[in-house]
């Protein structure tokens, strides 16, 4: 029986966990290099000034700044300041000498990018061939600049090019329509290419890019653009009124394109529509329908899916629709269905860990045993949520091979030798984090693996868990699971653990996925601090608890967050049949939805975590869960 969880087993194997005694956290910081400013130094404060004014464009202010931060760790940031605010009209050589510097920054690559869509905009082609084979991270608009600038020497390449980014499917912006127009006339991209990605980009939900797409039709082949914002706003009221008896392809496409919008509200009345208006449409263009029929009925946990995937016959599926047709298939407990719709993916999708188990468990369950037990086999080498349901498959014990690696005092030494890894440092103690985690990635993009696990180590002693995490989570052949697991705060912690009755490692798991244990966190969506707590949410839980004197600043105060975190936690587990896997969604997703997603029969709980609507919330759960519980309805 699968019962364990990962994390639990991870975290208790810490040498902080299992005996009782600290863990390594920020307790003790590295000494301070004396290449880092001093806490509120005078070159702190320059900065900031510097920084200021870089944000209201005071050049003069940067010119008279600039001279006392010149051997300080900031002197690239007010340098490159300096140079932004007048690039337009900078020296050639004044760029050059900047973007020559020595210093390892991410600055200079930044700036290599702003001013090559200035020569881009300029049309200096000239210059900008020669600089952008020197870009390290390009972006849709620089590489459609790049194709301008090729066109002039090597046309027929361009255009090839443009034909590959024609057809990914994906948006491209304006700087690439020059070089799509040429490649059009020549014939490159046809009109199929063209029907072919209005109707991706519609599947997209893309409108201006389906518009734009339309506009490159031949004026013989109409596509109702008007429509198209009517058909995206309300799809129900679009095909109440639309007429499809004598329209031509686009016409056809766009009701597809609001049938699939409204299955996504309802597969019930999709299909209602569907019953009035399927005899307009050919036999490819309904099995169309019934493929994302299907697609969309499996995301709401619809029965009736798998039968409306074999209705969809032998059209293309995206990898998404292959994807959640193995869902359906898990949840229906049709493992025939499982291993079908897994041999039906592309090899690189099929190579996915994700898959490989499932199609491990479908064979297995189909009597073909040794296959399986290669598959199992193979995934549980690997650490992770996978890897450990593979291993439990086996009835292997857990097996954390290289649990610590032991730094030697150079080892430190070098990483903090690093200027970026110095800057770095300096801008998280001014809780410029975005810069800061900036100037850390670029530091450590290219390092080998005791190089970052001395980094990572050099983060958690300066509280910067983050980074630790990901520096660590990173090695490919050395290890050390006490920086990929860090137990911070946790003399905050205990007491409220042992107070709700809850799991120490399982809070510490979730803590881990919601903010990194970054205090500072904030979510996209407003959810704050440590156990990323919703403004909303905090208040009731204050309520609850009868905080009388609860101000919505306090949401961020480590202490508060961690009461209000752990409470929360514990209501939903209560609320959820101390069912952890169902609270671990609950607390992501919202316990509505976390009990809307279970079934009406008892669920294996991989299964269960496997077939959440919601990608975020499944990726989540996943990596916050190793083994699961099999029995028990979800």
């Amino acid at each position: 029986m699968r019962y364990s969880l990962l994390l639990t087993l991870l975290f208790l194997a810490m040498p902080g966990m299992a005996q009782g005694t600290p863990s390594r956290t920020a307790g003790a910081a590295v000494p301070v290099s004396p290449g880092i400013p001093a806490p509120q130094s005078a070159a702190d404060a320059n900065f900031l000034k510097a920084r200021d004014a870089f944000k209201k464009g005071d050049s003069a202010a940067l010119d008279r700044l600039y001279p006392k931060l010149v051997n300080t760790l900031y002197e690239p940031y007010v340098a490159y300041y300096r140079l932004h605010l007048k690039l337009d009209t900078a020296d050639v050589a004044d760029i050059r000498k900047f973007l020559a510097r020595p210093d390892d920054t991410p600055l200079i690559d930044r700036l290599r990018g702003e001013w090559l869509k200035q020569l881009a905009d300029k049309q200096q082609w000239n210059l900008f061939s020669a600089e952008y084979p020197h870009l390290e991270h390009s972006d849709p608009e620089l590489l459609c600049d790049d194709l301008q600038a090729r066109q002039q020497v090597q046309p027929q390449g361009a255009l090839d090019e443009a034909q590959r980014l024609w057809t990914s499917g994906e948006a491209q912006p304006e700087d690439c329509i020059t070089v799509f127009d040429a490649a059009l006339a020549a014939g490159v991209v046809t009109e199929e290419d063209v029907w072919r990605d209005i109707r991706r980009a519609l599947q997209e939900g893309d409108i201006p890019l389906a518009r734009m797409f339309s506009t490159k039709l031949p004026a013989r082949r109409d596509f109702p653009t008007a429509s198209l914002d009517r058909a995206y706003a309300n799809p129900g009221r679009y095909l109440d009124h639309v007429r499809l008896a004598d329209a031509g392809r686009g016409g056809r496409m766009l009701a597809l394109f609001a049938l699939r919008r409204l299955a996504r509200q309802s597969p019930d009345a999709a299909l209602a529509h569907w019953q009035k208006l399927a005899d307009n449409f050919s036999d490819e263009e309904q099995r169309y329908f019934f493929g994302w029929l299907a697609y969309e009925a499996a995301r709401e946990q619809d029965p009736r899916a798998l039968q409306w995937y074999r209705q969809a016959g032998d059209t293309p599926f995206t990898p998404d629709q292959l994807a959640w047709r193995v869902r359906a298939a898990l949840r229906a407990g049709n493992w025939g269905e499982v291993l079908d719709g897994i041999n039906a993916m592309g090899p690189g999708q099929q190579h996915r860990k994700t898959w490989r188990y499932w199609k491990a468990r479908a064979l297995d369950v189909l009597g073909e045993h040794a296959d399986a037990q290669t598959i199992f086999a193979s995934l549980s080498q690997n650490d992770g949520y996978y890897g450990q349901l593979a291993a439990d498959e086996m009835d292997k014990p857990p097996d954390f091979r290289p649990m610590r690696y032991e730094l030697r005092p150079v080892d430190i030494e070098e990483v903090l030798g690093h200027i970026g890894i110095r800057r770095a440092l300096a801008l998280y103690r001014l809780h410029l984090d975005a810069a800061a985690s900036q100037e850390w990635a670029w530091a450590t993009r290219n390092v080998n693996d005791r190089q970052l696990l001395a980094a990572s180590e050099l983060a958690l002693r300066n509280g910067i868990y983050d980074r630790s995490i990901n520096a660590a989570e990173r090695t490919q052949e050395l290890h050390d699971f006490n920086l990929r697991f860090p137990v911070p705060y946790r003399a905050q912690l205990s007491e409220h653990v042992r107070d709700n009755g809850l799991d120490e490692a399982w809070v510490y798991g979730l803590m881990r996925q919601e903010s990194r244990f970054r205090i500072r966190a904030n979510s996209n969506v407003g959810a704050q601090g440590l156990m990323q707590i919703m403004p909303a949410t905090a208040r009731w839980v204050a309520r609850k608890m009868g905080l009388k004197h609860y101000r919505r600043a306090l949401i961020k105060d480590l202490s508060t967050n961690i009461k209000l975190g752990t409470y929360y936690l514990k209501s939903v587990l209560t609320r959820l049949d101390n069912n952890p896997v169902l609270a671990s969604a609950a607390y992501n997703a919202g316990p509505n939805r976390a009990e809307q997603w279970r079934a009406d029969r008892p669920l294996e709980g991989a299964i269960y975590i496997e077939t959440i609507p919601f990608d975020e919330t499944r990726d989540w759960v996943e990596a916050t869960y190793g083994e699961i519980p099999v029995a028990g309805t979800m």
